[in-house]
């Protein structure tokens, strides 16, 4: 993943940006401003096994979960079976999927998959059937993940001799963690592991990280090693892309992985000078990959609180072209051949 701009080329952007300013691009509401495909189009995944895409971004109200819940809906609607792992405590996704009774369901729950070595293959028992795809909803359980997870790799380091600590003592902060349980150089492996022992097909696993940084996320990146970034268009998203660049880069070490962009949605876009600015430096920023814009819309809201995707709340609204837009986008990157024949 690509640092970001320092303080004076994100000043020289935006000045560059107010020179060109002009709202006479309309196609621009439909397509990702370069095309939609990303320059730099590899296959991201092995033959037969799912794509992975993690959508994040620490920065709260982003509309992160409306992104991963209406790009799930695209991929539905271009006939691909699609996994939504909800993994942020809050379960916002598991609300907007109309799930709300599964966040209070009695174990095992997704929390259990990734604390407890001995329920790493419950994520099968984890899985509820929605009409547009498949979801692992959150539970109220998952507050606890991000200390599991935090010792878990705790643990593993002590274990490898990266930190001086009693690996025995460290594990009884935890709930679920044992020193026998935690194995490798770092426990970042845990929804890895439980996501491949499941023994459901699909084309797609699209990951709803939490609106923070931590193990939570660390664990969806590693596990889907490509990130689709959605931001608004203000000031205040420059400083986010920075710290995901900064967690994704010292993930990439600790771990010894690398991880993709996918691209990014800006989301929520109006039409104002500070918008069209922020457009050009995410145009500018991820000059490789593709920049949707996503307007904002009544709807999207909407369908949300009536547990759907916008392609089953109402697929006359614009903005489901974006976000069919960014599904076509990820089945070239991904390399997957053209959808099958979707039923009508």
């Amino acid at each position: 993943m690509r640092w970001a701009p320092t303080a004076g080329e994100r000043s020289r952007l935006r000045r560059a940006a107010a020179t060109d300013f002009r709202f006479d691009s309309p196609e621009r509401i439909f397509i990702s401003r370069k095309g939609g495909v990303a320059s730099n189009v590899v296959t991201r995944r092995d033959a037969g096994v799912p794509a992975r895409v993690c959508v994040t971004n620490a920065k709260g109200g982003t509309g992160k979960t409306t992104v991963a819940i209406n790009v799930a809906g695209a991929l539905n609607r271009r006939g691909r079976d699609v996994l939504l792992v909800d993994l942020d405590p809050q379960g916002n996704a598991t609300e907007g999927l109309g799930l709300q009774e599964a966040y209070d369901a009695a174990p095992p729950t997704l929390f259990d998959a990734l604390t407890d070595r001995c329920h790493r293959e419950a994520l099968d028992d984890v899985v509820i059937s929605h009409p547009e795809m498949d979801v692992v909803p959150s539970n109220i359980d998952m507050l606890g993940a991000e200390r599991e997870l935090t010792v878990a790799d705790l643990v593993a380091r002590a274990k490898a001799g990266g930190v001086a600590a009693d690996p025995t003592a460290l594990s009884e902060l935890a709930v679920n963690v044992t020193p026998d349980g935690v194995s490798g150089p770092h426990a970042l492996d845990a929804l890895d592991r439980a996501l491949v022992g499941l023994d459901r097909e699909y084309d797609y696993v699209v990951v709803d990280s939490p609106p923070f940084y931590g193990k939570l996320t660390d664990t969806g990146i590693y596990a889907a090693r490509n990130v689709l970034v959605p931001a608004l268009a203000e000031a205040t998203s420059e400083r986010a892309v920075e710290l995901l660049v900064d967690q994704v880069t010292a993930l990439e070490a600790q771990a010894d992985i690398a991880v993709e962009t996918l691209g990014v949605v800006a989301n929520r876009v109006e039409t104002t000078r500070e918008d069209e600015e922020m457009l050009a430096w995410f145009d500018a920023v991820f000059a490789d990959d593709p920049v949707w814009e996503v307007r904002k819309r009544v709807a999207l809201q909407r369908a949300f609180s009536a547990g759907e995707s916008l392609f089953e709340y109402d697929d006359s609204v614009d903005m489901t072209e974006v976000f069919l837009d960014v599904a076509t986008s990820l089945d070239e990157q991904f390399g997957f051949a053209h959808p099958p024949e979707i039923p009508t």
